[in-house]
């Protein structure tokens, strides 16, 4: 008896039946409907018993080898929000019910259907902006990678808590990035090949040397995307004078599809309080993958000169990467992981989120590894036979990043990005020790923390390796204007106009040096053709009046300091200069409302106080002289 007992306690009891309503509808509507419904780039809906029992073979063989639903990040390496890795159980659970030949169940069991926004997530954004042209995608061919510009019309400042794209046509849209560039100088690539936008699979802008400000966030979508608004304190600022670079992963669907993206952007009513800085992890010169290479690897590493939270992490690579693995070594040795990916497919690639968290003392060092598989069993490999591969934004080029967003801790009196913008640019520059890049954007460090000199070596090393870079001649004069070097701006100003007649913060800048080195006409024509572009400028409009003053030609003056004054109301320089304008001009009425003005803006300002007095005093002695003996 006793031998019997134990046998039937090793059976396995049969567990109550498996059915749509109550076990699989639960999963399919977390897992899979957010891209499995009508408008998203799913080929068929999973909403109801009748679509999940008709792909049921096909759900089965997708999810038991984890091709579906698409979560490449291997467990324990990394916990992110959103997870959408399925679990054994809810694995066990889809292919018993499969055994058990696909129950419906009861309607009171059923879940909700699951509520999917027809319009805009968030209601109605503050701002929107759309490609200026539609796009025509191929019938056929390979996948499509194409960046559009958009112009963004603002006339201030805003701060940008959410933004969402619509693509409209999202059976052709695989994925896409925006990118902000405050420079607008990729606009001149714009149709360079005969089509609206330009072609590339990955994109970077030019900085600004006089602010720092490095990326900060992943403007990343993909279909399904649910938006999440910037934690509190973090959104991002967007300019007047701001291009949008829309970079987009196409895919042809057999016949020509036009398409037209529109963006929505949802304002915050106060400025950012948290500044994440994005780090790159990455070694795109030492590709060089030779044909049949089953097993070609990159690295990099970063050694961190302040603390910081890692916020979220986006890994890239294109049609042959296959593995890649980022971590961090804390100072103890101690490995902490931040991501791995075993089987890389570009289709399916995404930003991921940290569930919590990762902190990271200064002195950790982040580093990556991408293996890549340059052979024919590699199905993914866009080329058959396989060729060498080099570095580069075509597809059938690669690249190996990891991108890493982060939020870094004041320990000092700077700014934590600067310290590790500088430790970037210094790694970039023991990777590749001619880079332009580096160099500049080490000037422009060094410009920004007021070191001058420093600045001009850097840049003068980065004009060595580009010297048609218009953007490093206006940096490099910039730098010459500060050390007073006027004789030595002059020239590098004029050659950035010569290599772009449109540059106008370079012809700014021509117009200033001119002006401060004594030729005032020039000074003049400079600032009028600047002005010829933008008229709102109150900057420039005070700076052509202040050179007619100089001139004694304040008929002509008086304008453009009236403009400036309009444009800029709060600025006690220009209210000074246009009082003592109008005190030469006889209107001592006027001129002393300007000093009072400028007073009023800058209590301290010196000679508008001086100029005022003269000016009550000039105002006295004509009424003492108007009063009759």
């Amino acid at each position: 008896m006793k031998c019997a007992w134990l046998a039937l306690l090793s059976l396995r009891l049969p567990g109550p039946p498996v059915t749509f309503d109550k076990d699989i509808a639960p999963i399919t509507y977390q897992y899979c409907a957010p891209c499995h419904h009508a408008g998203e780039v799913a080929p068929f809906p999973l909403l109801t018993y009748r679509d999940v029992r008709s792909h049921a073979a096909q759900i089965i063989a997708v999810t038991q080898r984890r091709y579906m639903p698409p979560w490449p990040p291997e467990p324990g390496y990394g916990d992110f929000a959103g997870e959408r890795r399925l679990t054994e159980a809810q694995l066990r659970l889809i292919a018993d019910w499969v055994k058990q030949g696909m129950p419906e169940g009861k309607p009171s069991d059923l879940p909700p259907n699951p509520h999917f926004t027809a319009g805009w997530q968030m209601g109605a954004p503050d701002l929107i902006v759309k490609m200026p042209q539609p796009y025509t995608v191929p019938a056929a061919g390979g996948d499509v990678f194409r960046n559009f510009v958009i112009p963004v019309d603002l006339k201030e400042t805003k701060y940008v808590r959410a933004v969402e794209l619509r693509p409209g046509n999202t059976g052709v849209v695989h994925h896409a990035n925006i990118v902000v560039d405050r420079t607008r100088r990729l606009r001149q690539r714009d149709g360079e090949d005969g089509q609206s936008g330009f072609p590339g699979m990955d994109v970077t802008t030019e900085g600004s040397p006089d602010v720092f400000d490095p990326d900060s966030h992943f403007l990343f979508w993909k279909p399904g995307s649910v938006l999440e608004p910037e934690p509190e304190g973090m959104s991002w600022r967007l300019d007047p004078g701001t291009d949008l670079i829309l970079n987009l992963h196409l895919q042809p669907k057999g016949k020509p599809e036009l398409i037209q993206p529109t963006i929505g952007f949802y304002f915050s009513s106060r400025p950012p309080t948290l500044f994440p800085m994005l780090l790159q992890l990455e070694h795109d010169g030492a590709l060089d993958i030779p044909p049949g290479d089953r097993n070609f690897q990159v690295t990099d590493e970063l050694k961190l000169p302040v603390a910081v939270d890692v916020l979220a992490i986006y890994p890239h690579a294109h049609y042959v990467g296959k593995q890649i693995e980022a971590w961090a070594t804390l100072p103890d040795g101690t490995r902490r992981w931040l991501i791995k990916i075993n089987d890389w497919d570009i289709n399916w690639q995404a930003v991921y989120t940290y569930r919590h968290p990762v902190p990271l003392p200064a002195g950790a060092t982040l580093a990556m590894r991408i293996t890549y598989d340059n052979s024919s069993a590699n199905p993914r490999n866009p080329s058959n036979p396989p060729i060498r591969v080099h570095g580069g934004d075509r597809s059938i080029d690669e690249m190996g990043h990891v991108w890493l967003q982060v939020l870094p801790k004041k320990e000092s009196h700077e700014d934590p990005r600067l310290l590790l913008q500088e430790a970037l640019m210094r790694r970039r520059l023991e990777k590749y020790p001619g880079d332009f890049l580096a160099h500049y954007n080490l000037g422009a460090l060094c410009q920004f923390r007021g070191d001058t000199r420093g600045a001009i070596t850097y840049y003068q090393q980065a004009l060595q390796v580009q010297p048609q870079n218009a953007t490093a001649r206006n940096s490099l004069a910039a730098a010459f204007m500060t050390e007073n070097r006027l004789g030595d701006a002059i020239p590098e100003l004029q050659e950035a106009l010569r290599i772009d007649p449109a540059y106008l913060n370079a012809r700014y800048n021509l117009a200033r040096a001119l002006a401060a080195n004594g030729n005032p006409d020039e000074a003049a024509r400079e600032y009028a053709e600047f002005l010829k572009q933008k008229t709102d400028d109150p900057d420039a409009q005070a700076g052509l009046g202040t050179v007619l003053l100089a001139e004694h030609r304040y008929d002509e003056a008086l304008p453009h300091f009236r403009e400036a004054a309009r444009l800029k109301p709060d600025d006690a320089d220009i209210q000074t200069n246009l009082g003592a304008l109008l005190a030469m001009r006889g209107d001592l009425i006027g001129a002393t409302q300007a000093f009072e003005n400028a007073l009023r803006i800058n209590p301290d300002h010196q000679t508008a106080r001086a100029n005022l007095a003269r000016a009550r005093a000039s105002l006295a002695a004509q009424r003492d002289a108007a009063k009759p003996n």
